[in-house]
């Protein structure tokens, strides 16, 4: 035993044991004082002092409590509860144990180290000071932070806890020192588990009390007595991020050790490199890289959304755990989308030490609730078993109108919260403005067809969950002219820089313009042109100005409008948000595989048209052409913006007037297609396996008319080719019969492959959206006078209990299937959030 001399002259570890009440054993003043939490034991005295020995009896208290503060210190930390603090660490072996030392050092209310074992690590010549430098290089290669004996203690010394897996107990134990905490434990782990192959025969262990330190965790206070921010080891969000500090994003630079020199890291890098990860898909990109520019719905592991703070407040001053938590739930989710990501699933790779852990998993659910019901995680086409939510996110039914893409990702993600939902629609079939024709011998969307941007699209993780591939579309597209000349590539390159520089000098004319001095953009590229022209000298030749015609073509078919309509100063006004970077491709199985998959298992009631929405009581009526009535809690309009214009939904009370006026100052833009179906691939020597090609119009008035021809089988067995009708051509095509249409799409073929005989069609058929009684539009755009804000206006509930979707409430991804679908979650989580 040590003496009183072996602490350097301070009162011994040893301590006289106090006077118990009935019933109390040693024991369980041993474990009061291991929670760090102090038990006052009243004894009721049966007998009055004897006359005069008041007095001496106060003076031996006194006596005694000086002895007391001799002999034991309480932690420093202001607030802490550790009135008897016991040291974790037992490295030195003048350790306190729970007896006295001069010093405790504080990690949480739960866990302290005394003044020995800091000395151990700390002072150079003990024998732990070569383990603690060790360690400190490793962190300072990797880390930013400071490596400071806490956190040394934190990161390599604190024991690890880890919960029953048993349903009945989850009852949290801490394990020896020589127990490293893995994945695969955590997932395993009982109650009085035993390694090294030794057999437990002892009693249930579950039956044994949890450690009293627990519970204390669940408390708002403790977290903010935490020195030390939890950094996870052995991540599954490290690969994703070898480009970061570790610490930066929640993990231990102790256990991510990293190939990047800090001064790589630091280096103003042009491009960010995205890491390679095996079997994992390459469009999955969740995490920017440093110095990376603006990409679709991928977020900054190191900091917070604002969405982000406003939900968990209490991590804004400092977010590493919870970034830490964010992190591990998105890497997870993105190396196995095609299954429901669990508290459990994501829990087990928490690795971290200390009590700390108990709150991480705690917070873990809070993280992992947040961002299912946001659509980060645990969406597309998901098979849900029991509600992603807790049952307080579900109690309401609602109704939703329009079973196209944005009506069935609502309806899909507010059933798996577990909400009821019933969906109306109008049609004998779902989809809305995505219908796939099969007649011509393969699929050939009528609408929607290409994935433009596949990197984070929801589109690409259905695909992905679905094991649908993509064709990705090559970058090569001849033009052919009359006579079938193929375009000189310089001349298409030239005529592509000049005008891309015009719709520059349009982007920089409208910095300083409000509202009210817009322009129509086809008025606006023709003036500069003109003053281009004529301050350069320059004359465009004439195959140079059909050349600049055909990319107009493109920017009306982009618009779905003719330029004399859009917006000169809000034309591409979604351009200022992150929007889809990386391939474009093909869905060769069309979008409504897609579809139909999200529409399994729900109550759809197709031929429904709705009539009229009543909002005006607790509950919203909904009245069917035919005079059924629905009622729920809350209903999501996602008819196409036409008709909300053309009123033929009526509204009681009516729309607000701001979202009235907002309906009105968006267009809704058209375009046409035609698909051809051939005996033969005559086209195949001539474009030479590119996936489309290009037709120069002959004159102005025929802009706009098959401007792009697409191969329909990149497999090159079929022999189909579709082509757009854009911008004034739309209106020409309407007056026209389907064979006219037809005969004009043959004439334009056979000019371009006028050195060989183009077959006969075996097949064909020509889209009419603009006279289709459900849609009468393809997509939106924002009209003259009109501004990019509209779409939020439009994305605005009213009341509480009428929301709207599809992709023109969608201000960041507007005239997309992919923003019909986003704009569907998100009003499902805002539902599910009210």
């Amino acid at each position: 035993m040590l003496s009183d001399t072996d602490y350097g002259g301070n009162a011994c570890g040893a301590r006289r044991p106090k006077k118990r009440s009935s019933g109390e054993s040693p024991a369980d003043e041993q474990s009061l004082r291991a929670s760090g939490r102090q038990l006052n034991v009243r004894v009721k005295r049966s007998n009055n002092p004897p006359p005069g020995q008041s007095k001496r009896k106060a003076t031996e208290t006194e006596e005694e409590d000086e002895q007391s503060e001799k002999k034991y210190r309480k932690c420093e930390k202001a607030g802490c509860s550790a009135i008897y603090p016991v040291c974790f660490a037992s490295a030195s072996e003048r350790c306190a144990k729970n007896g006295y030392t001069s010093r405790w050092y504080h990690l949480s209310c739960g866990e302290h180290f005394c003044n020995e074992c800091f000395d151990h690590y700390y002072r150079s010549h003990k024998d732990g000071y070569e383990t603690f430098a060790s360690w400190k290089k490793v962190w300072t290669t990797n880390g930013k932070s400071e490596p400071s004996l806490k956190a040394f203690m934190a990161d390599q010394q604190l024991p690890f806890w880890v919960q029953c897996t048993k349903p009945d107990c989850r009852k949290w134990r801490q394990l020896t020192k020589e127990i490293q905490l893995t994945a695969s434990l955590a997932a395993t782990y009982r109650c009085g588990m035993k390694f090294n192959n030794i057999k437990n025969d002892g009693p249930d262990q579950c039956s044994q009390p949890e450690d009293m330190r627990v519970a204390e965790v669940t408390n708002s206070w403790w977290h903010a007595m935490l020195i030390l921010p939890p950094l996870f080891k052995d991540s599954p969000a490290s690969p994703f991020l070898v480009a970061y500090y570790p610490d930066c994003v929640g993990m231990s630079p102790s256990g991510s050790l990293s190939t990047v020199t800090k001064a790589e890291l630091r280096a103003d890098h042009c491009r960010a490199v995205q890491p390679q990860i095996p079997g994992l898909c390459p469009y999955f990109q969740p995490f920017y890289q440093p110095n990376e520019c603006g990409k679709a719905l991928c977020v900054r592991p190191d900091m917070m959304e604002l969405d982000e703070l406003y939900e968990f407040p209490e991590f804004s001053r400092d977010p590493t755990m919870y970034l830490a938590l964010r992190n591990l739930i998105l890497a997870s989710w993105n190396s196995n989308c095609t299954e429901v990501l669990t508290l459990e699933k994501c829990a087990q790779h928490i690795i971290v030490r200390g009590l700390v852990r108990v709150c991480c998993v705690q917070e873990m659910d809070r993280v992992l609730h947040f961002m299912t019901r946001k659509g980060l995680i645990n969406t597309g086409v998901l098979a849900v078993k029991q509600p992603l939510l807790p049952e307080r996110y579900g109690t309401k039914n609602v109704i939703v109108i329009g079973a196209g893409a944005s009506g069935l990702a609502a309806a899909k993600q507010l059933q798996n919260f577990g909400t009821q939902v019933v969906v109306l629609e109008a049609r004998d079939r779902i989809g809305g403005r995505v219908w796939d024709d099969m007649s011509l011998g393969v699929t050939v969307g009528r609408g929607a067809q290409i994935v433009n941007g596949c990197v984070n699209n929801p589109i690409a993780l259905m695909c992905e969950q679905m094991g649908i591939k993509m064709h990705k579309l090559g970058e090569r597209c001849d033009l052919f002219q009359k006579g079938g000349v193929t375009t000189d590539p310089a001349i298409d390159k030239r005529m592509d820089f000049h005008f891309n520089a015009i719709l520059d000098v349009v982007s920089e004319w409208r910095k300083d313009k409000s509202q009210h001095q817009d322009t129509p953009l086809g008025e606006k590229v023709q003036e500069v042109k003109k003053n281009f022209l004529q301050e350069s000298g320059i004359q465009f030749s004439e195959l140079e100005e059909k050349v600049l015609q055909f990319h107009l073509s493109n920017l009306e078919y982009a618009c779905g409008s003719t330029l004399d309509q859009v917006s000169a100063r809000s034309w591409d006004h979604n351009e200022f948000f992150a929007q889809f970077s990386g391939d474009h491709t093909l869905l060769t199985q069309g979008y409504s595989v897609l579809l139909h998959k999200l529409a399994d298992g729900l109550d759809i009631r197709t031929k429904c048209p709705v009539q009229a929405i009543d909002y005006s009581g607790d509950v919203v009526k909904v009245t069917s052409t035919n005079g059924s009535q629905w009622t729920a809690h809350k209903v999501l309009v996602t008819v196409p913006l036409t008709l909300l214009q053309k009123n033929m939904i009526q509204f009681n009370p009516p729309l607000p007037e701001r979202k009235l006026k907002a309906i009105h100052s968006l267009g809704a833009g058209i375009i046409e297609k035609i698909a051809v179906q051939f005996p033969c691939r005559f086209w195949d020597k001539k474009i030479q396996g590119a996936d489309y090609f290009g037709h120069i119009p002959p004159n102005p008035d025929k802009r706009g008319m098959f401007s792009v021809f697409y191969d329909m089988d990149p497999q090159g067995k079929q022999a189909v080719l579709m082509s757009v009708i854009s911008g004034n051509s739309v209106t020409t095509v309407q007056d026209m019969e389907d064979k006219e249409v037809l005969e004009e799409c043959m004439k334009v073929l056979q000019e371009l492959f006028k050195e060989q005989e183009v077959p006969e069609p075996l097949g064909f058929f020509v889209t009419r959206w603009s006279t289709d009684l459900w849609a009468q539009m393809s997509y939106s755009f924002v009209k003259t006078g009109g501004s990019g804000e509209a779409y939020d206006i439009l994305a605005e509930d009213v009341q509480g209990k009428l929301f709207f979707a599809g992709e023109a409430t969608n201000r960041h991804f507007p005239q997309t299937v992919t923003g019909a679908y986003l704009s569907g979650v998100r009003e499902a989580s805002k539902m599910t959030a009210m």
